[in-house]
């Protein structure tokens, strides 16, 4: 199986504060890979390089075949994203917010009207089409931005933190919608979470980060061998330890707010 997501010494520093050490990790086409760390490790950074939305300081990205830097379109047509901050408009209709997506990513009319159709049958929310997002509950929400990512087509779908906040039932639903994609159209999902339960049941391979480094990889059954713990939670507490770590605000907020003050 080849690999969709290529990383190799992959460094980013914020004045003198490096956010992400030399990383280098594959995800192999059409799995499902966990990108597991403590507030502040550096997942946030790394998904905004992997996509485009921050250049890395040094090391190198293949993207599906493309370098984010040097082919920052082709990389953002090969991703769909679905961030932890909501980012639909409230005042626009869930159809309205899709088509507006479809719009900025060129697809043709006729086959973004069939697309919407469709993934809003995918994710039950057709019948909603024409209620304004500021209706929807939390959960809708996420539903609703999981298919708009998913609207152009995306051989990679990132998800950062896609079930925070979200019910168990919720939950459950959406990584039902997402294991049918991986079976009729063969998309690669990677994901950060902070429910080891989650990344168990679902992820193939799993990363995990702390302090900008990747401190261990494998399966869920190879990560508990290493640590010796009965479930992914304990052998993530082993490897990460624990004490409370703070919200850290990321990196690059946080540099543009010191130069704001300047």
């Amino acid at each position: 199986m080849a690999d969709i997501i290529r990383v190799n010494g992959l460094h980013k520093r914020f004045g003198e504060f490096d956010a992400v050490k030399q990383i280098s990790f594959a995800v192999a086409e059409g799995t499902t890979f966990a990108f597991l760390g403590p507030n502040g490790a550096g997942k946030s950074t790394t998904i905004k390089m992997l996509t485009t939305l921050l250049q890395p300081t040094s090391g190198s990205i293949e993207i599906d075949g493309h370098d984010p830097v040097r082919e920052p379109g082709a990389v953002r047509h090969s991703c769909g994203i679905v961030f932890q901050d909501p980012s639909l408009d409230d005042d626009l209709t869930a159809w309205e917010n899709m088509e507006f997506h479809g719009v900025l990513y060129g697809v043709p009319r006729p086959v973004r009207r069939a697309r919407i159709s469709e993934l809003l049958e995918f994710v039950e929310l057709h019948d909603r089409r024409d209620s304004f997002v500021k209706e929807f509950s939390g959960g809708m929400k996420r539903r609703l931005e999981i298919a708009r990512g998913l609207l152009h087509h995306p051989k990679i779908i990132f998800l950062d933190e896609p079930t925070l906040g979200l019910d168990p039932q919720t939950r459950n639903h959406m990584w039902e919608y997402l294991h049918k994609l991986r079976a009729s159209e063969g998309i690669t999902v990677f994901f950060t979470t902070h429910y080891m339960e989650e990344a168990e049941r679902n992820a193939e391979r799993i990363a995990v980060i702390d302090h900008g480094e990747i401190i261990a990889a494998g399966t869920s059954t190879e990560l508990k061998e290493r640590t010796g713990a009965a479930s992914l939670e304990d052998a993530f507490l082993q490897l990460t330890g624990r004490e409370i770590r703070q919200e850290n605000a990321d990196p690059s907020a946080r540099m543009r707010m010191i130069r704001g003050r300047r």
